[in-house]
Protein backbone atom coordinates (compact mmCIF):
# COMPACT_ATOMS: atom_id res chain seq x y z
CA UNK A 1 0.00 0.00 0.00
CA UNK A 2 1.38 3.40 -0.97
CA UNK A 3 2.11 6.16 1.57
CA UNK A 4 -0.75 8.20 0.06
CA UNK A 5 -3.18 5.30 0.52
CA UNK A 6 -2.12 4.86 4.15
CA UNK A 7 -2.59 8.58 4.89
CA UNK A 8 -5.98 8.56 3.15
CA UNK A 9 -7.07 5.49 5.16
CA UNK A 10 -6.08 7.24 8.41
CA UNK A 11 -7.92 10.42 7.38
CA UNK A 12 -11.09 8.47 6.55
CA UNK A 13 -10.85 6.66 9.86
CA UNK A 14 -10.92 10.00 11.68
CA UNK A 15 -13.51 11.83 9.54
CA UNK A 16 -15.83 8.93 8.67
CA UNK A 17 -17.24 9.03 5.17
CA UNK A 18 -17.40 12.84 4.98
CA UNK A 19 -14.45 13.09 2.56
CA UNK A 20 -15.08 9.95 0.53
CA UNK A 21 -15.24 10.40 -3.21
CA UNK A 22 -18.48 9.48 -4.97
CA UNK A 23 -18.32 6.01 -6.48
CA UNK A 24 -20.47 7.24 -9.37
CA UNK A 25 -21.82 10.59 -10.55
CA UNK A 26 -25.29 11.94 -9.75
CA UNK A 27 -26.10 13.72 -13.03
CA UNK A 28 -29.17 15.62 -14.08
CA UNK A 29 -31.07 13.84 -16.88
CA UNK A 30 -30.27 14.96 -20.41
CA UNK A 31 -33.03 15.84 -22.85
CA UNK A 32 -32.57 12.50 -24.63
CA UNK A 33 -30.43 9.36 -24.80
CA UNK A 34 -29.72 6.82 -27.49
CA UNK A 35 -30.49 3.97 -25.05
CA UNK A 36 -32.43 4.13 -21.79
CA UNK A 37 -32.47 1.20 -19.36
CA UNK A 38 -35.35 1.36 -16.90
CA UNK A 39 -34.33 -0.31 -13.64
CA UNK A 40 -31.22 0.28 -11.54
CA UNK A 41 -30.85 -3.20 -10.08
CA UNK A 42 -28.21 -5.74 -11.00
CA UNK A 43 -29.67 -6.61 -14.39
CA UNK A 44 -30.18 -3.01 -15.49
CA UNK A 45 -26.72 -1.92 -14.33
CA UNK A 46 -25.07 -4.98 -15.92
CA UNK A 47 -26.86 -4.22 -19.18
CA UNK A 48 -25.65 -0.62 -19.16
CA UNK A 49 -22.11 -1.71 -18.27
CA UNK A 50 -21.85 -4.23 -21.11
CA UNK A 51 -23.57 -1.88 -23.57
CA UNK A 52 -20.92 0.75 -22.86
CA UNK A 53 -18.04 -1.74 -22.75
CA UNK A 54 -18.86 -4.03 -25.68
CA UNK A 55 -21.09 -2.05 -28.06
CA UNK A 56 -21.08 1.37 -29.72
CA UNK A 57 -24.61 2.57 -29.08
CA UNK A 58 -24.10 6.24 -28.17
CA UNK A 59 -25.39 7.81 -24.97
CA UNK A 60 -26.81 5.53 -22.26
CA UNK A 61 -28.85 6.21 -19.12
CA UNK A 62 -30.19 4.03 -16.31
CA UNK A 63 -33.39 5.28 -14.67
CA UNK A 64 -34.10 4.05 -11.13
CA UNK A 65 -37.23 5.03 -9.24
CA UNK A 66 -35.51 4.69 -5.86
CA UNK A 67 -31.92 3.88 -4.98
CA UNK A 68 -29.58 1.45 -6.70
CA UNK A 69 -30.08 -2.11 -5.53
CA UNK A 70 -33.20 -1.24 -3.53
CA UNK A 71 -35.28 -3.89 -5.27
CA UNK A 72 -34.56 -7.60 -5.70
CA UNK A 73 -30.80 -7.11 -6.00
CA UNK A 74 -30.68 -6.26 -2.30
CA UNK A 75 -33.47 -8.69 -1.34
CA UNK A 76 -32.26 -12.19 -2.17
CA UNK A 77 -30.20 -15.05 -0.76
CA UNK A 78 -27.15 -14.40 -3.00
CA UNK A 79 -26.90 -17.91 -4.53
CA UNK A 80 -24.98 -18.34 -7.79
CA UNK A 81 -25.11 -21.59 -9.79
CA UNK A 82 -25.50 -23.03 -13.29
CA UNK A 83 -26.85 -26.53 -12.54
CA UNK A 84 -29.47 -26.53 -15.31
CA UNK A 85 -30.28 -29.29 -17.79
CA UNK A 86 -32.28 -27.97 -20.77
CA UNK A 87 -30.55 -26.28 -23.71
CA UNK A 88 -32.42 -23.01 -23.23
CA UNK A 89 -30.99 -22.69 -19.72
CA UNK A 90 -27.69 -24.57 -19.50
CA UNK A 91 -25.56 -22.45 -21.83
CA UNK A 92 -27.04 -19.18 -20.63
CA UNK A 93 -26.50 -19.82 -16.91
CA UNK A 94 -23.05 -21.29 -17.53
CA UNK A 95 -22.08 -18.13 -19.45
CA UNK A 96 -23.30 -16.13 -16.47
CA UNK A 97 -21.23 -18.22 -14.06
CA UNK A 98 -18.15 -17.73 -16.24
CA UNK A 99 -18.74 -13.97 -16.08
CA UNK A 100 -19.11 -14.18 -12.29
CA UNK A 101 -15.69 -15.81 -12.14
CA UNK A 102 -14.04 -12.75 -13.70
CA UNK A 103 -16.41 -10.01 -12.52
CA UNK A 104 -14.32 -8.62 -9.65
CA UNK A 105 -11.30 -8.28 -11.94
CA UNK A 106 -13.41 -6.83 -14.78
CA UNK A 107 -14.92 -4.18 -12.50
CA UNK A 108 -11.81 -3.70 -10.33
CA UNK A 109 -14.27 -4.04 -7.45
CA UNK A 110 -14.59 -6.93 -5.00
CA UNK A 111 -18.08 -8.40 -5.39
CA UNK A 112 -17.11 -11.06 -2.83
CA UNK A 113 -17.87 -13.98 -5.16
CA UNK A 114 -17.22 -17.17 -3.20
CA UNK A 115 -17.22 -20.52 -5.03
CA UNK A 116 -18.06 -22.53 -1.94
CA UNK A 117 -20.20 -25.05 -3.86
CA UNK A 118 -23.94 -25.68 -4.12
CA UNK A 119 -25.18 -29.03 -2.78
CA UNK A 120 -28.72 -30.28 -3.49
CA UNK A 121 -29.87 -33.06 -1.17
CA UNK A 122 -31.73 -36.13 -2.46
CA UNK A 123 -34.29 -38.02 -0.35
CA UNK A 124 -35.37 -40.98 -2.50
CA UNK A 125 -34.01 -43.35 -5.12
CA UNK A 126 -36.13 -41.62 -7.74
CA UNK A 127 -34.71 -38.22 -6.81
CA UNK A 128 -31.15 -39.56 -6.99
CA UNK A 129 -31.88 -41.01 -10.44
CA UNK A 130 -33.09 -37.56 -11.50
CA UNK A 131 -29.91 -36.00 -10.10
CA UNK A 132 -27.79 -38.49 -12.06
CA UNK A 133 -29.62 -37.55 -15.28
CA UNK A 134 -29.21 -33.86 -14.58
CA UNK A 135 -25.54 -34.26 -13.69
CA UNK A 136 -24.81 -36.18 -16.88
CA UNK A 137 -26.57 -33.50 -18.93
CA UNK A 138 -24.58 -30.78 -17.16
CA UNK A 139 -21.29 -32.54 -17.89
CA UNK A 140 -22.22 -32.99 -21.56
CA UNK A 141 -22.69 -29.19 -21.65
CA UNK A 142 -19.30 -28.58 -20.03
CA UNK A 143 -20.73 -27.77 -16.58
CA UNK A 144 -19.22 -29.27 -13.44
CA UNK A 145 -21.30 -31.76 -11.42
CA UNK A 146 -20.58 -34.45 -8.84
CA UNK A 147 -23.04 -37.09 -7.61
CA UNK A 148 -22.51 -37.83 -3.88
CA UNK A 149 -23.76 -40.81 -1.91
CA UNK A 150 -25.05 -40.62 1.68
CA UNK A 151 -21.64 -41.17 3.28
CA UNK A 152 -19.99 -38.50 1.12
CA UNK A 153 -22.69 -36.01 2.09
CA UNK A 154 -22.30 -36.92 5.76
CA UNK A 155 -18.54 -36.36 5.70
CA UNK A 156 -19.09 -32.98 4.06
CA UNK A 157 -22.04 -31.79 6.20
CA UNK A 158 -22.25 -33.88 9.40
CA UNK A 159 -24.80 -31.68 11.19
CA UNK A 160 -27.73 -32.68 8.95
CA UNK A 161 -30.34 -35.08 10.32
CA UNK A 162 -28.94 -38.51 9.38
CA UNK A 163 -30.85 -40.29 12.16
CA UNK A 164 -33.15 -43.27 11.60
CA UNK A 165 -36.08 -41.10 12.71
CA UNK A 166 -35.39 -38.32 10.17
CA UNK A 167 -38.60 -37.17 8.51
CA UNK A 168 -36.81 -37.04 5.15
CA UNK A 169 -33.91 -39.55 5.03
CA UNK A 170 -30.85 -38.39 3.08
CA UNK A 171 -29.90 -40.67 0.19
CA UNK A 172 -27.18 -38.44 -1.27
CA UNK A 173 -26.94 -35.29 -3.31
CA UNK A 174 -25.63 -33.50 -6.37
CA UNK A 175 -22.85 -30.94 -5.99
CA UNK A 176 -21.77 -28.11 -8.28
CA UNK A 177 -18.37 -27.14 -6.83
CA UNK A 178 -18.11 -23.91 -8.90
CA UNK A 179 -21.40 -22.57 -7.54
CA UNK A 180 -21.53 -20.37 -4.48
CA UNK A 181 -22.54 -16.89 -3.36
CA UNK A 182 -21.75 -13.21 -3.95
CA UNK A 183 -22.35 -10.01 -1.97
CA UNK A 184 -25.54 -8.60 -3.52
CA UNK A 185 -25.06 -4.91 -2.73
CA UNK A 186 -21.39 -5.04 -3.77
CA UNK A 187 -22.52 -6.36 -7.15
CA UNK A 188 -24.81 -3.35 -7.65
CA UNK A 189 -22.15 -0.89 -6.46
CA UNK A 190 -19.40 -2.40 -8.60
CA UNK A 191 -21.54 -2.44 -11.74
CA UNK A 192 -22.72 1.13 -11.09
CA UNK A 193 -19.15 2.40 -10.70
CA UNK A 194 -18.04 0.47 -13.77
CA UNK A 195 -20.87 1.78 -15.93
CA UNK A 196 -20.39 5.34 -14.68
CA UNK A 197 -16.70 5.28 -15.59
CA UNK A 198 -17.70 4.27 -19.12
CA UNK A 199 -19.94 7.35 -19.41
CA UNK A 200 -23.34 5.92 -18.43
CA UNK A 201 -25.65 8.39 -16.64
CA UNK A 202 -27.17 6.71 -13.57
CA UNK A 203 -30.23 8.69 -12.52
CA UNK A 204 -31.78 7.75 -9.18
CA UNK A 205 -35.12 8.84 -7.72
CA UNK A 206 -36.48 8.98 -11.26
CA UNK A 207 -39.73 7.02 -11.50
CA UNK A 208 -41.26 6.31 -14.90
CA UNK A 209 -44.85 7.62 -15.01
CA UNK A 210 -45.72 7.19 -18.69
CA UNK A 211 -44.59 7.04 -22.30
CA UNK A 212 -45.00 9.04 -25.47
CA UNK A 213 -45.30 7.00 -28.63
CA UNK A 214 -45.43 7.57 -32.35
CA UNK A 215 -46.44 4.77 -34.66
CA UNK A 216 -45.05 1.60 -33.08
CA UNK A 217 -42.18 3.25 -31.22
CA UNK A 218 -41.56 4.94 -27.88
CA UNK A 219 -40.32 8.47 -28.50
CA UNK A 220 -40.03 9.73 -24.91
CA UNK A 221 -40.29 8.53 -21.32
CA UNK A 222 -42.23 10.61 -18.82
CA UNK A 223 -40.64 10.58 -15.36
CA UNK A 224 -40.83 12.35 -12.02
CA UNK A 225 -37.73 14.26 -13.16
CA UNK A 226 -39.16 15.37 -16.49
CA UNK A 227 -39.61 14.03 -19.99
CA UNK A 228 -36.60 12.22 -21.53
CA UNK A 229 -36.36 11.43 -25.23
CA UNK A 230 -35.14 7.99 -26.21
CA UNK A 231 -33.85 5.87 -29.05
CA UNK A 232 -34.02 2.34 -27.70
CA UNK A 233 -35.58 1.35 -24.34
CA UNK A 234 -34.86 -1.69 -22.17
CA UNK A 235 -37.01 -2.77 -19.22
CA UNK A 236 -35.18 -4.53 -16.36
CA UNK A 237 -37.58 -3.98 -13.45
CA UNK A 238 -38.31 -7.55 -12.26
CA UNK A 239 -41.64 -7.80 -10.43
CA UNK A 240 -42.74 -4.35 -11.59
CA UNK A 241 -42.59 -5.29 -15.29
CA UNK A 242 -46.34 -5.61 -15.70
CA UNK A 243 -46.88 -2.17 -14.18
CA UNK A 244 -44.75 -0.61 -16.92
CA UNK A 245 -45.94 -2.75 -19.85
CA UNK A 246 -49.58 -2.02 -18.95
CA UNK A 247 -48.87 1.66 -19.64
CA UNK A 248 -48.06 0.61 -23.20
CA UNK A 249 -51.00 -1.74 -23.62
CA UNK A 250 -48.86 -4.89 -23.42
CA UNK A 251 -50.20 -7.87 -21.48
CA UNK A 252 -47.35 -10.06 -20.23
CA UNK A 253 -47.37 -13.78 -19.26
CA UNK A 254 -46.10 -12.80 -15.81
CA UNK A 255 -47.45 -12.77 -12.26
CA UNK A 256 -45.78 -10.93 -9.38
CA UNK A 257 -45.36 -12.72 -6.03
CA UNK A 258 -43.48 -12.12 -2.80
CA UNK A 259 -40.42 -14.24 -2.01
CA UNK A 260 -39.11 -13.99 1.54
CA UNK A 261 -35.60 -14.42 2.90
CA UNK A 262 -34.21 -14.55 6.44
CA UNK A 263 -30.97 -14.07 8.34
CA UNK A 264 -30.07 -15.37 11.80
CA UNK A 265 -27.84 -14.04 14.54
CA UNK A 266 -24.12 -14.48 13.70
CA UNK A 267 -22.43 -17.70 14.79
CA UNK A 268 -19.00 -19.24 14.33
CA UNK A 269 -18.34 -20.87 10.93
CA UNK A 270 -20.84 -23.69 10.48
CA UNK A 271 -21.96 -23.97 6.86
CA UNK A 272 -19.18 -23.72 4.29
CA UNK A 273 -21.35 -24.23 1.19
CA UNK A 274 -24.87 -23.60 -0.05
CA UNK A 275 -27.19 -26.47 0.94
CA UNK A 276 -30.68 -27.02 -0.40
CA UNK A 277 -33.34 -29.36 0.94
CA UNK A 278 -34.77 -31.61 -1.78
CA UNK A 279 -37.86 -32.60 0.21
CA UNK A 280 -39.07 -29.05 0.79
CA UNK A 281 -38.29 -25.68 -0.71
CA UNK A 282 -35.54 -24.61 1.70
CA UNK A 283 -31.97 -23.38 1.17
CA UNK A 284 -29.27 -22.08 3.46
CA UNK A 285 -25.75 -20.65 3.48
CA UNK A 286 -23.62 -18.60 5.86
CA UNK A 287 -22.63 -15.00 5.25
CA UNK A 288 -19.18 -13.55 5.84
CA UNK A 289 -20.58 -11.81 8.93
CA UNK A 290 -21.63 -15.16 10.41
CA UNK A 291 -25.38 -14.96 9.94
CA UNK A 292 -27.15 -17.91 8.37
CA UNK A 293 -29.04 -16.80 5.25
CA UNK A 294 -32.07 -18.92 4.49
CA UNK A 295 -35.16 -18.95 2.33
CA UNK A 296 -38.06 -21.01 1.11
CA UNK A 297 -40.98 -20.90 -1.26
CA UNK A 298 -42.78 -17.83 -2.48
CA UNK A 299 -46.19 -16.65 -1.34
CA UNK A 300 -48.71 -18.00 -3.82
CA UNK A 301 -50.91 -14.92 -3.98
CA UNK A 302 -50.19 -12.03 -6.33
CA UNK A 303 -48.58 -9.02 -4.69
CA UNK A 304 -46.27 -6.06 -5.28
CA UNK A 305 -45.44 -5.81 -1.56
CA UNK A 306 -41.93 -6.20 -0.15
CA UNK A 307 -43.02 -7.70 3.15
CA UNK A 308 -43.52 -11.17 4.54
CA UNK A 309 -46.13 -13.07 6.52
CA UNK A 310 -46.31 -15.62 9.31
CA UNK A 311 -47.47 -18.76 7.36
CA UNK A 312 -44.40 -18.62 5.13
CA UNK A 313 -42.14 -17.98 8.12
CA UNK A 314 -43.56 -21.09 9.81
CA UNK A 315 -43.10 -23.18 6.64
CA UNK A 316 -39.47 -22.11 6.16
CA UNK A 317 -38.51 -22.64 9.80
CA UNK A 318 -40.12 -26.09 9.91
CA UNK A 319 -38.25 -27.16 6.78
CA UNK A 320 -34.97 -25.81 8.14
CA UNK A 321 -35.31 -27.67 11.44
CA UNK A 322 -36.19 -30.89 9.63
CA UNK A 323 -32.93 -30.64 7.69
CA UNK A 324 -30.69 -29.19 10.45
CA UNK A 325 -32.19 -29.81 13.93
CA UNK A 326 -29.66 -27.44 15.51
CA UNK A 327 -31.34 -24.48 13.82
CA UNK A 328 -34.07 -24.63 16.50
CA UNK A 329 -31.70 -22.81 18.88
CA UNK A 330 -30.98 -19.95 16.47
CA UNK A 331 -32.56 -16.49 16.66
CA UNK A 332 -33.89 -14.93 13.48
CA UNK A 333 -32.74 -11.30 13.34
CA UNK A 334 -34.74 -10.06 10.36
CA UNK A 335 -36.54 -11.05 7.19
CA UNK A 336 -37.58 -9.28 4.02
CA UNK A 337 -39.44 -9.83 0.76
CA UNK A 338 -38.62 -9.32 -2.90
CA UNK A 339 -41.17 -8.97 -5.70
CA UNK A 340 -40.73 -11.93 -8.05
CA UNK A 341 -41.80 -11.78 -11.69
CA UNK A 342 -42.99 -15.34 -12.30
CA UNK A 343 -43.34 -16.30 -15.96
CA UNK A 344 -45.80 -18.99 -17.00
CA UNK A 345 -43.11 -21.58 -17.82
CA UNK A 346 -40.74 -20.56 -15.03
CA UNK A 347 -38.07 -19.26 -17.43
CA UNK A 348 -36.87 -15.72 -18.13
CA UNK A 349 -37.85 -13.50 -21.06
CA UNK A 350 -34.93 -11.69 -22.71
CA UNK A 351 -35.51 -10.20 -26.13
CA UNK A 352 -37.52 -7.94 -28.38
CA UNK A 353 -41.15 -6.93 -27.85
CA UNK A 354 -44.17 -6.09 -30.05
CA UNK A 355 -43.04 -2.43 -29.81
CA UNK A 356 -40.21 -1.77 -32.28
CA UNK A 357 -37.71 -0.08 -29.96
CA UNK A 358 -38.65 -1.75 -26.65
CA UNK A 359 -36.64 -4.66 -25.26
CA UNK A 360 -37.66 -6.87 -22.33
CA UNK A 361 -35.66 -8.49 -19.52
CA UNK A 362 -38.11 -10.10 -17.09
CA UNK A 363 -39.82 -13.28 -15.87
CA UNK A 364 -36.85 -14.39 -13.78
CA UNK A 365 -38.74 -16.39 -11.14
CA UNK A 366 -36.10 -17.81 -8.76
CA UNK A 367 -33.19 -17.26 -11.19
CA UNK A 368 -32.58 -13.51 -11.12
CA UNK A 369 -29.54 -12.89 -8.95
CA UNK A 370 -27.42 -15.75 -10.27
CA UNK A 371 -28.06 -14.51 -13.82
CA UNK A 372 -26.96 -10.90 -13.19
CA UNK A 373 -23.83 -10.66 -15.37
CA UNK A 374 -25.08 -13.11 -18.00
CA UNK A 375 -28.41 -11.33 -18.25
CA UNK A 376 -26.70 -7.97 -18.76
CA UNK A 377 -24.28 -9.42 -21.29
CA UNK A 378 -26.93 -10.96 -23.58
CA UNK A 379 -29.46 -8.14 -23.05
CA UNK A 380 -26.83 -5.60 -24.09
CA UNK A 381 -26.15 -7.64 -27.24
CA UNK A 382 -29.89 -7.89 -27.95
CA UNK A 383 -30.45 -4.14 -27.60
CA UNK A 384 -27.36 -3.20 -29.61
CA UNK A 385 -28.09 -5.59 -32.48
CA UNK A 386 -31.88 -5.60 -32.46
CA UNK A 387 -32.01 -9.39 -32.10
CA UNK A 388 -31.11 -11.97 -29.44
CA UNK A 389 -27.70 -13.51 -28.96
CA UNK A 390 -27.70 -17.28 -29.68
CA UNK A 391 -27.44 -17.89 -25.91
CA UNK A 392 -30.80 -16.21 -25.22
CA UNK A 393 -32.48 -17.04 -28.56
CA UNK A 394 -34.79 -19.58 -26.87
CA UNK A 395 -35.79 -17.13 -24.12
CA UNK A 396 -37.78 -14.66 -26.24
CA UNK A 397 -41.34 -13.51 -25.54
CA UNK A 398 -42.77 -15.09 -28.69
CA UNK A 399 -42.08 -18.62 -27.39
CA UNK A 400 -45.43 -18.42 -25.58
CA UNK A 401 -47.18 -17.74 -28.90
CA UNK A 402 -45.23 -20.50 -30.67
CA UNK A 403 -45.70 -23.06 -27.89
CA UNK A 404 -41.92 -23.44 -27.39
CA UNK A 405 -41.95 -23.29 -23.60
CA UNK A 406 -38.86 -24.08 -21.54
CA UNK A 407 -40.48 -25.86 -18.62
CA UNK A 408 -37.62 -27.22 -16.53
CA UNK A 409 -37.83 -28.21 -12.90
CA UNK A 410 -34.87 -26.57 -11.24
CA UNK A 411 -35.59 -22.85 -11.46
CA UNK A 412 -35.80 -22.87 -7.69
CA UNK A 413 -32.68 -23.08 -5.55
CA UNK A 414 -32.42 -26.80 -6.25
CA UNK A 415 -33.15 -29.04 -9.25
CA UNK A 416 -36.54 -30.67 -9.51
CA UNK A 417 -38.63 -27.91 -7.97
CA UNK A 418 -40.80 -25.18 -9.50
Amino acid sequence: MSEYSVLRLIANTITGHANWRRAWRDPEPRKSYDVIIVGGGGHGLATAFYLAKNHRVGSIAVLEKGWLGGGNTGRNTTIVRSNYMLEGHAHFYEKSLQLWEQLSRELNYNVMFSQRGVLNLGHSDAQMDGFARRGNSMRLNGIDAELLDRDQVRRRIPYLDFSDSARFPIYGGILQPRGGTARHDAVAWGLARGADRLGVDIIQNCEVTGFKTQGNQITAIETTRGEIGCGKVGFAVAGNTTQLTSKLGLKMPIESHVLQAFVTEPVKPLIDSVVTFGASHFYISQSDKGGLVLGGDLDFYNSYAQRGNMPTIEHVMAAGQAMIPGLSRMRILRHWGGVMDMSMDGSPIIGTSPIDNLYLNCGWCYGGFKATPGSGWVFAHTIANGEPHPINAKLTLDRFERGKLIDEGGKGPFPGHH
